[in-house]
């Protein structure tokens, strides 16, 4: 051992390493800097763990097999790598501790500094972390914030060794030293044995020093406190110590002493100097004194080796320290003011440090899984790079990522949002049972189904549809058809596609009060009857619920095969990895739980512990609220046919969710791509690529050139879709933050209800709605204009599509059969008018959207342009039991919904096609050709 490290063991002074690093454990480094230098201890924080684990690739290969063993999410695979290393460097410690019987040989393990201003959360981790570490010689730190005292008294009650960090001031040094003393006596009270329980107060030194000699620094160069530079942290020390002394000289103490206890050491962190003007040994050599720790880096520990002085430093001039102290309060330098920042900035840097460091480990995961992990890339331009950037900065500060996973309704408009959170839980497999899923796909397989016919709206049909489109059916499992309109020829189609004696029938709704399951429901039933017999239709049908609906009680009296219940807590739209979606991909066939688990890697890539810099759907959420306030809030998704079918439930997940107050994204599915030349500057382009499948890098790169945001989305295999389902709703939820809204809520979707409810009231009452007066017609079709008098269809449309300004989108809004031949047509038309116009275009097949976007037409921006199509069906299909058929119920939605959109300023004209709905449709695709200004 040198000398001057020999001395300082001499004075009384432990020398603690203030740096861990699993190289310094394998390689016997450690080991010899005890049998050498007489190194007593070791310290970590999350700034020394950053440096190690995200510095280089050196845990790389340790990570690697923690991941071998299950995926994790960031802070369990940091926690895995952290307590791996201060175990070991506890047992290299061992016979250190075990040779001063206690007095020293500790390794001190941080817990979160996200926790420093939550008491019980701090309680909490330090007990776990106490556990799981499970050595002697162990040190939880813990912060001297407020909310820390109380916890670090509790801790020492139970008998967990505390290193009390970031003290700063004189005053949060009292008051840790008094909780580390009323806590001994509580652990003494209790029976425990006082010898065992041992703790520190780290007292942070250059740090005051480095904010105190700003201030000295920014005044005049003939100002007094110039005197001061580099002896006010010293000073401040000097008097802690002085404050030790008189602590354990009290007859209070001694009590504890004459037990066993040892007294809480001071340690003096931060050494190492800042200032070059300072000798880089200063605040080791100054503080030197009996019974206490310097914890030091070790540049800071060479230093000292080669050239260090001991003397007794701490207890040598005294008074001088008080005098130093009085001039800085006289000369206005605040200390006490200096201090507490200090601790509020120490807390914000270990917490800086520590998102720096779960976004690093949850990088290398994100590397090690490869393929498994679908990919994402976000290309922006200015402003909303700078925009987004901040965004980033602000979520991390505020620790959004945390926030949503604890369901704090702040995030957003601090109503009712977290009662709304139970899809947070869904994306891990935590709202099915798996176990009864399995046995309803070996009773569906075993009963030979030909098909699976599902029976609902919005998200009760559009995740299962997504889900079956994706990914298929298994041998030995029906086909699973998805019906989610009250269109004849679309129910009729249905129909004829099924043996309704061969057919198992899902009937979904949330709330088993929606009007289109229930009277689907009601036709389906009755075929099945017909087929089967009357008593015997209930075997052959399921239903999907919320708890205590009307639909469990219909159920259960028409004795349903199964009832599978939903979360009250998770809205319709994220409900898809709920039973909503889960029992179709039961009833498909489909390996649940390898579907969950990939569901499940993207929510550890989302959790709380993965900071938004590194967080996909958070980073996703803010770059479409970045986005949208810069006016560029029409989402356009580009997929590959792989992916082509989550267009649809992304629809109304984005525009369900954020489209009320006038504000929201606008999502656009389905719009063929263009050159660049043809979009205007209110889109973001999401690409979505399937694996194997090509997606269209050249069309994405010149978008980008052009300025345009762009985001690519990568999708390992047909079971990564559960993945986009738990980014997107992640990014849904952050995006409504970013905008301002409440996410969860859809207070315009029960405007259409109402309106319909009345009006299909009125067919049951024999007294359909009066037809209004057309606007004109011409060529088969009949338009309706509320306010407008042209003469012709033509000029109706001219007129109407000439609304259409910067910013603003057009919808055609489609009352007829989604067949493959109209959703042919209708995009034809889009894209003509896309092409002439550079509008974005939008087309909603009713009443599925209503369900859907229609929230967003209605109560999202008003940058819309409707074009509402409708048509007489023919042949239409009656209701049992009801005295209205389903081609009135189609005309009362139709009409409700256009009454709606007029009453909320929407600009929305109707042209009806009347019975000839293919011919209609090609006159219509005329008519607006040319209605639209040319080229």
């Amino acid at each position: 051992m040198s000398q001057p490290l020999r001395d300082l063991g001499a004075a009384g002074q432990a020398l603690w390493l203030d740096y861990l690093h699993r190289r310094i454990l394998d390689d016997g480094e450690l080991a010899a800097m005890i049998a050498e230098d007489g190194l007593k201890g070791l310290t970590s924080n999350p700034s020394i763990f950053e440096q190690a684990i995200g510095g280089g690739d050196a845990y790389d290969g340790a990570l690697a097999e923690v991941l071998d063993q299950g995926d994790r999410e960031p802070m369990a695979l940091y926690e895995r790598l952290a307590i791996a290393d201060i175990q070991k460097a506890a047992d290299i410690f061992r016979p250190t501790w075990e040779a001063l019987h206690g007095r020293d040989g500790y390794v001190s393990l941080e817990v979160s500094p996200y926790l420093a201003m939550d008491t019980q959360a701090t309680v909490n981790e330090a007990r776990r972390l106490w556990r799981e570490v499970g050595r002697p010689n162990l040190m939880i730190k813990v912060p001297g914030t407020k909310p820390g005292v109380p916890a670090i008294r509790t801790l020492i009650g139970e008998g967990v060794n505390v290193n009390v960090t970031l003290l700063f001031g004189l005053a949060a040094y009292e008051a840790v030293a008094e909780a580390h003393i009323a806590g001994l006596e509580a652990f003494k009270a209790s029976g425990g044995d006082v010898s065992k329980v041992h703790g520190v107060a780290s007292f942070f030194v250059s740090r005051i020093d480095t904010a105190i000699d700003a201030r000295i620094d920014a005044r005049p160069a003939d100002d007094p406190a110039r005197a001061l530079r580099g002896k006010v942290a010293i000073a401040n020390a000097k008097l802690a110590y002085q404050n030790y002394l008189q602590r354990i000289a009290s007859p209070r103490w001694r009590a504890l002493a004459e037990a066993g206890a040892a007294p809480q050491r001071l340690l003096w962190a931060s050494t190492g100097t800042k200032d070059p003007a300072y000798s880089d040994v200063l605040y080791v050599e100054n503080l030197i004194g009996p019974d206490t720790v310097d914890t030091a880096p070790p540049k800071t520990i060479a230093a000292f080796k080669a050239h260090g002085k001991v003397t007794a430093s701490l207890t040598d001039d005294v008074d001088a320290a008080r005098g130093v102290l009085a001039q800085a309060q006289s000369l206005g330098l605040d200390l006490d003011g200096v201090t507490a920042e200090l601790v509020t900035d120490g807390v914000k840097k270990f917490a800086d440090a520590f998102d720096e460091l779960l976004a690093a480990v949850a990088g290398k995961r994100a590397k090690l899984l490869g393929e498994a992990l679908n990919s994402q890339a976000i290309r922006l331009s200015d402003p909303i790079e700078a925009a987004y950037a901040a965004g980033l900065k602000t979520a991390a500060s505020e620790g959004w990522n945390r926030r949503l996973w604890a369901m704090d309704a702040s995030l957003w408009t601090g109503k009712d949002e977290n009662l709304w959170l139970g899809w947070l839980a869904a994306a891990s497999g935590g709202a099915v049972s798996v176990d009864e899923l399995e046995a309803l796909s070996a009773r569906v397989s075993a009963e030979g189904y030909g098909h699976a016919l599902l029976l609902g709206m919005g998200g009760s049909s559009l995740g299962p549809q997504v889900i079956s489109e994706v990914c298929g059916a298994a041998p030995g499992h029906p086909k699973l058809l998805v019906l989610d309109s009250t269109d004849p020829a679309q129910i009729a189609r249905i129909e004829s596609q099924i043996d309704p004696a061969n057919t198992l029938f899902i009937v979904s709704s949330k709330s088993g009060s929606t009007l289109e399951p229930n009277i689907l429901h009601r036709y389906f039933f009755a075929k099945a009857e017909a087929a089967l017999g009357k008593g015997a239709a209930g075997a052959r049908f399921i239903a999907v619920t919320d708890p205590g609906s009307d639909l469990e009680k219909t159920a259960r009296a028409e004795r349903f095969a199964q009832v599978l219940r939903g979360d009250p807590q998770i809205g319709g739209r994220y409900s898809v990895l709920s039973n909503f979606g889960m029992a179709a991909a039961a009833v498909l066939g489909l390996d649940l739980r390898a579907l969950l688990a990939s569901a499940e890697r993207m929510a550890r890539s989302c959790a709380a512990s993965a900071p938004p810099a590194a967080n996909p759907g958070m980073q996703l959420g803010l770059a479409l609220g970045a986005a949208a306030k810069a006016g560029r809030d029409k989402v356009t998704f580009l997929a590959s046919p792989g992916c082509a079918p989550l267009g649809a439930w992304l629809e109304q997940l984005l525009a369900e969710s954020t489209g009320k107050q006038g504000r929201g994204l606008i999502p656009v599915d389905g719009e063929p791509a263009g050159r660049a030349d043809v979009y205007g500057p209110d889109r973001v382009f999401v690409f979505l690529t399937a694996a194997g499948e090509n997606g269209d890098a050249k069309l994405a790169d010149s978008l980008a050139a052009a300025g345009h945001p762009v985001i690519e989305i990568g999708v390992g295999d047909d079971f990564g879709i559960a993945q986009e389902f738990v980014r997107w709703e992640v990014a849904t939820a952050i995006a409504g933050a970013v905008i301002g809204i409440d996410p969860f809520d859809q207070p315009d979707v029960e405007a259409s209800k109402v309106k319909a409810r009345d009006l299909t009231k009125a067919y049951e009452n024999g007294a359909p709605p009066p037809t209004p007066r057309p606007t004109a017609a011409a060529d088969g079709l009949t338009v309706y204009a509320n306010g407008m008098t042209a003469a012709t269809p033509e000029a109706v449309l001219k007129a109407h599509l000439g609304q259409a300004r910067a910013g603003d989108y057009i919808g055609l809004l489609s009352w007829t059969d989604r067949n493959p031949d109209h959703e042919a047509a209708v995009t034809a038309i889009r894209s003509k008018i896309r092409d002439r116009t550079k509008a974005a275009t939008v087309v909603g097949f009713g009443p599925r959207f209503l369900h859907s976007t229609g929230q967003a037409y209605k109560g999202g921006p008003n940058t819309g342009v409707f074009v509402q199509i409708t048509a007489t069906p023919s042949p239409d299909l009656a209701i049992p039991d009801r005295r209205l058929s389903f081609g009135q119920v189609e005309q009362a939605q139709a009409l409700g919904d256009l009454a709606v959109l007029e009453e909320r300023g929407r600009r929305v004209v109707r042209v009806d096609l009347g019975h000839d709905i293919d011919g209609g449709l090609e006159r219509l695709a005329r008519l607006i050709d040319r209605a639209l200004p040319d080229h």
